[in-house]
């Protein structure tokens, strides 16, 4: 399926220069969100995945049906100071700014075996972020799935050799 399609780019937004990929379009479309995650479903199956977690806000909404899907938990990666339990967190930078994302210190045993799952790869600091807090935790991040790559900004080169895929690269 060609998902681009179903992924409006807003200009200049949030501040000018930036090209805004808005998953909206995809999500409202029920048939193409099923399918979409269906795919990344077909990617984390063969890399027998314990736990699925997603950094907030738009993780939520590719890592939980992902979850979901397949049958594991989902693990929520929320801005730091958002969660209500001892949490950990980590700093990174964005494409347009800085911040912080945290998890809860029980969210992963040492040895589950991790996928990370967002909605956009762009310059890798949100799945760095997100890498280092599911290792702090013990866990093994064994994968990474998106639904949009934005290519020109080298994220993938933060990932190393983790398995990743995306549904659409920019």
């Amino acid at each position: 399926m060609d998902f681009k399609q179903y992924i409006r780019v807003i200009p200049d937004y949030p501040q000018p220069g930036i090209r805004f990929k808005d998953i909206t379009t995809l999500l409202k479309e029920g048939a193409v969100y099923q399918a979409a995650i269906e795919e990344l479903a077909a990617f984390a199956k063969q890399l027998d995945v314990d736990l699925i977690a997603g950094p907030e806000a738009r993780g939520f909404v590719v890592g939980a049906p992902l979850a979901y899907a397949l049958g594991v938990g989902f693990v929520p990666i929320r801005k730091s100071g958002k969660l209500p339990y001892e949490s950990i967190k980590a700093e990174y930078d964005l494409e347009y700014g800085k911040d912080a994302l945290a998890v809860h210190v029980d969210a992963v045993q040492p040895g589950q075996r991790v996928l990370i799952a967002d909605d956009l790869l762009a310059t890798g600091g949100t799945i760095s972020s997100s890498i280092n807090l599911i290792n702090q935790l013990g866990g093994q991040v064994v994968g990474a799935a998106f639904f949009i790559e934005l290519t020109y900004l080298e994220g993938r080169k933060k990932l190393g050799e983790i398995p990743t895929t995306t549904l659409v690269q920019y």
